[in-house]
């Protein structure tokens, strides 16, 4: 009977001191988003920003728990599936000038955006799935993105004094905001916000130029954040604009090339912006600018202000 006791407090103990089972890379990619360090494009791999968004949770002195699981249930509502959508998006710019919104393309599209996601792995998590109404999918556990609310165009027809006032009223709520420092590194490829104690409230890759059009180091302000943007497209910027091609305005929407978000900053013709290909972020390179995936740029938008001190570094 003894031999027993003794027996079963051995396994016992050695189930104990037993290491916890590795997460699998969607868990991972998972608990690093809800934690505000974020991986990209949720894939269901643990690729190179995924690893870079690791360590630097780690390296401020958090470990991964998985307190919640990896994914969690949706049902597609009518709203989802009405769109209105934006289902042949023409690849050059003055093309889609001509368009009336670049909106997403298709449900897909937008609920792989919502849940930080590919496409492609809401594909493989609900292979059976013909992604319309009434469809209950399987999505990351994230917090989802919520669309801002376009600018109403009753505004104009509102008196004076209650724009006035609106206006007011939201100037004072973004100068409220704590004072952050947004730093982009050229060399790990993120970008960081850290509050006046050195914490890291956000992490996020980034796209950070190119040889030919490097990222312009130094300090920099926010100017202003500009929310569904317009895209005013000359191509005079560009070294490798198409001879053929005129200034134009593209329409705002999530495919517009600048996304969702723009992010003025004090540098001429620079900014911090969203992107119609979050899948991409991290892996092409930009003429400049500094790019973000779309939820991750919203995340930004809400956490800066006119003044806030941005960093571009090596």
């Amino acid at each position: 009977m003894l031999l027993m006791l003794l027996t079963m407090l051995a396994v016992t103990q050695a189930n104990t001191d037993a290491p916890p089972e590795p997460l699998e890379p969607l868990h991972i990619q998972v608990l690093l988003d809800r934690a505000g360090f974020s991986p990209g494009a949720i894939d269901g791999e643990v690729g190179p920003s995924t690893k870079r968004a690791r360590a630097a949770f780690e390296q401020a002195g958090h470990t991964l728990t998985p307190d919640v699981s990896a994914t969690t249930t949706y049902t597609i509502t009518p709203a989802d599936a009405a769109g209105p959508f934006t289902e042949k998006i023409p690849p050059d710019l003055p093309s889609q000038a001509k368009l009336p919104a670049l909106g997403y393309r298709s449900t897909l599209e937008m609920l792989a955006e919502r849940f930080h996601a590919t496409a492609a792995l809401l594909q493989r998590l609900n292979p059976k799935a013909s992604f319309e109404e009434g469809d209950e999918i399987v999505v990351p556990n994230v917090d989802p993105m919520i669309l801002p609310a376009p600018a109403p165009k009753i505004a104009a027809k509102k008196p004076p004094e209650q724009v006035e006032a609106d206006t007011k009223a939201a100037e004072e709520r973004v100068a409220a905001r704590a004072d952050v420092v947004v730093t982009v590194s050229e060399q790990s490829g993120a970008l960081t916000v850290t509050d006046a104690d050195g914490r890291t409230l956000m992490y996020a890759p980034v796209t950070t130029g190119s040889e030919r059009d490097p990222l312009p180091l130094g300090e920099w302000k926010v100017q202003g954040v500009a929310l569904h943007p317009e895209y005013r497209y000359n191509p005079d910027l560009f070294w490798d604009a198409d001879p053929a091609h005129t200034k134009a305005l593209l329409p705002p929407g999530p495919n517009n090339p600048v996304g969702l978000v723009w992010v003025d900053l004090s540098k001429d013709h620079y900014g911090i912006h969203g992107t119609p290909e979050p899948e991409n972020i991290g892996r092409t390179e930009s003429h400049g600018c500094v790019r973000l995936t779309n939820w991750d740029a919203l995340k930004l938008a809400g956490m800066v202000k006119p003044g806030t001190r941005v960093i571009f570094q090596e």
